[in-house]
């Protein structure tokens, strides 16, 4: 009788070791887990300064060199073959015009064509279909700024009835010069701002500790609409002015402070 009682105990604890063998076991693979996600992990950069965080922005000036006009030709017809054929001849002559003015292939792509029917509407009755609307757009860069008034005025002579930009931009090569200086300058504002605040607080600049680039910005010029050309009239040229473009760059520079 007294060997049931010890024996019901052992066979209680080996039960209740089980659970506790296996919850050790799980903390275990999370440690090894955690020591593999740590070894991942970037290092904390370990200091015994004050660590100044600086935001800076500084800008580049530059003229647009490159103009991105977008024009096509719009018609209308009673029923659809007729829309789209008269586009199409119409259409036919503008891009002869893009070809006389020297645009490259590359620089011509088409944007947009579509079909639609004209409807008229009734009190209490449903739609009538009138005819059908007919457009073709395309993109045109021009790579001469001096020549955007010129080719503007030569499409709307050769059919184009739709015209919208031109907006501007910026050779890829000039515009990574343009930002390169933009960042010195910010680069530049960033430690001084440091200094600024290193004397005040009675310490020197040590060192910087990281940098990060934020977004880089460059707004986009004023467009140029269809309804603006006809108000000038059809003087000898269009007249367009690039201006100038602003290449922004935002700067996120940490500073280690200390005596």
């Amino acid at each position: 009788m007294s060997s049931s009682p010890s024996w019901h105990r052992t066979s209680t604890s080996r039960f209740a070791l089980r659970p506790l063998v296996l919850a050790a076991t799980l903390a275990l693979g999370a440690v090894t887990a955690m020591s593999a996600t740590a070894q991942t992990a970037p290092a904390y950069v370990a200091t015994d300064g004050t660590l100044l965080s600086v935001s800076a922005q500084a800008e580049a000036k530059r003229v647009p060199d490159i103009a991105t006009v977008s024009t096509g030709v719009v018609t209308q017809a009673a029923d659809a073959n007729g829309a789209m054929r008269a586009n199409a001849e119409q259409m036919a002559k503008v891009v002869a015009a893009i070809k006389a003015a020297g645009i490259a292939d590359r620089d011509v792509q088409t944007s947009g064509v579509n079909l639609n029917p004209q409807y008229r509407y009734a009190e209490n009755q449903p739609p009538v279909i009138t005819g059908y609307q007919a457009s073709n757009n395309v993109n045109v860069t021009v790579r001469d700024i001096a020549k955007v008034g010129k080719i503007l005025d030569a499409l709307v002579a050769n059919g184009s009835n739709q015209i919208n930009g031109p907006t501007f931009d910026i050779d890829e090569k000039i515009k990574e010069t343009a930002y390169d200086e933009a960042r010195r300058s910010a680069i530049e504002k960033a430690q001084a701002r440091a200094e600024m605040y290193a004397k005040t607080l009675g310490l020197k600049v040590r060192r910087i500790v990281s940098v990060s680039e934020g977004g880089r910005f460059s707004p986009p010029m004023p467009m140029m609409s269809m309804a603006r050309m006809e108000k000038a009239g059809a003087a000898a040229d269009t007249s367009i002015s690039p201006g100038e473009s602003a290449l922004s760059i935002n700067l996120d520079v940490v500073f280690e402070l200390g005596k």
